[in-house]
């Protein structure tokens, strides 16, 4: 078993030494809908700039981006969008089951391999594939070498892509708390059962986490523990995300120019329990008297959270990095009050802008905050604390001093001319283990 960072054995690359011919194929549910399909593209597009023949099949296809591969024709499109509301409907028959999403991933006819093996890759990247994209038994299948980039719990689960802390993954999954169950032998325990038959089958495995604590919890599970684990952050483009002028981004987005700005948002932002709305309108009530205004992206309201007294402007979805980039510049702390959360994009966006975060001390966020140097853990899930956060990121004193701290962070750790040789350098260890040892 292997958990930690890969070493820079990616440097041998600038030296000149011998590379591994490889096709690589990116494989994940979208291209660009989602936190998870963002990050599959981002790297994807980072391997094409490191000059590697890299390739992306997705399911849904938002770009025109030729290296991506969507599904065939109309009726291919279709598909496409109509499997997840089918792979989902087993799951309509549990009236208790909490708003966490759940995927059992049961669907056939699913024409992913077809596609595969049309394309030869020698390496296939899976990133996140539930969404009725192929079935769970189908894992099976893959004849080449296969790195798993867990975006979120899904691939060590019974089917819940966040476990509400229930811990079942590390024995076998049932009585599951996101379905409401109180039956053992329920949905979750079946496809438990089922990836355990179809993971065996894989000859060449990696997981990979890209957070610490992603790859610490696959290698404590059930389905993964056997298996090679990594860890290795995500990858972004800091020449592309960066900061810009404070002032000039309020008055391009028609921000106020002398509030502190509190920014918060992610998709479904104010709906989803997860996104930890509800935590951050209770640590923005006890703040009240102090000027602070909330910028939200990802929500066009507040939706079911609490009230608070604070003014606050709702800037819908927003889907291009430009306006992102504004909104991160144009902030003076970015709160994130997830109550479960892998590698945030937002983190890592809102750092490489140099623009401070807040959140909870839980899952991923200890590799990014770095507390009081680039922004603020607090604990979990204690409004007070979150407020004790925000009044610190808005108040101190060495903003600017902060601001580089969380520049030079991203820069440092997640800039993808960093990160991508850790990848390049993994996939060639799975290729010579392959020749080595073929199936």
């Amino acid at each position: 078993m292997q958990v930690g960072k890969l070493s820079l054995r990616g440097k041998a690359l600038a030296l000149g030494q011998k590379r591994w011919s490889m096709k690589i194929l990116t494989v994940s549910y979208s291209d660009i809908n989602g936190g998870a399909a963002i990050a599959a593209y981002r790297l994807h597009r980072a391997l094409l700039a490191a000059g590697q023949d890299a390739w992306m099949l997705v399911q849904v296809k938002e770009t025109d981006d030729p290296t991506v591969i969507g599904p065939d024709g109309k009726f291919g499109k279709l598909k496409g969008l109509l499997r997840p509301e089918i792979d989902k409907y087993i799951v309509r028959r549990y009236q208790n089951r909490s708003h966490s999403l759940f995927s059992p991933g049961w669907l056939p006819f699913s024409d992913f391999f077809k596609r595969l093996d049309a394309i030869e890759p020698d390496i296939v990247h899976l990133h996140w594939v539930a969404n009725g994209f192929f079935p769970v038994k189908d894992f099976k299948k893959f004849k080449v070498p296969v790195i798993w980039t867990l975006h979120d719990m899904w691939g060590f689960t019974g089917g819940c892509h966040y476990d509400e802390y229930c811990g079942k993954y590390t024995s076998a999954c049932g009585a599951c708390p996101v379905l409401g169950s109180t039956r053992k032998r329920d949905l979750s325990h079946k496809f438990f059962k089922k990836k355990l038959r179809a993971y065996s089958k894989i000859k060449s495995l990696v997981i990979h986490g890209p957070s610490r604590w992603m790859a610490e919890s696959a290698k404590e599970s059930t389905l993964f523990k056997q298996r090679q684990v990594v860890n290795i952050p995500y990858a972004i483009d800091t020449s592309r995300i960066r900061p810009v002028d404070k002032r000039i981004a309020r008055q391009l987005l028609q921000l106020p120019l002398n509030d502190k700005l509190v920014l918060f948002g992610a998709m479904n932002a104010t709906s989803d329990p997860r996104k930890g709305f509800k935590e951050l309108s209770r640590a923005l009530r006890l703040l009240s008297k102090h000027a602070l205004t909330l910028v939200v992206f990802g929500s066009s309201g507040p939706g079911a959270g609490e009230a608070f007294d604070l003014p606050a402007y709702y800037m819908g979805k927003v889907r291009d990095q430009l306006t992102m980039q504004l909104l991160y510049s144009a902030a003076d702390v970015t709160v994130v009050p997830s109550l479960q959360e892998n590698l945030s994009n937002v983190i890592i966006e809102s750092l490489s802008c140099g623009t401070p975060v807040v959140g909870f001390d839980i899952g991923g966020n200890a590799d990014m905050i770095e507390h009081q140097h680039t922004g603020y853990l607090a604990k979990p899930f204690s409004p007070d604390e979150l407020a004790d956060g925000i009044y610190w990121a808005t108040h101190h004193l060495l903003d600017n001093q902060i601001s580089i701290n969380c520049r030079q962070k991203a820069v440092r750790e997640f800039d993808y001319r960093v990160v991508v040789p850790k990848y390049v350098a993994l996939y060639e260890e799975m290729m010579k283990k392959s020749t080595v040892n073929p199936a």
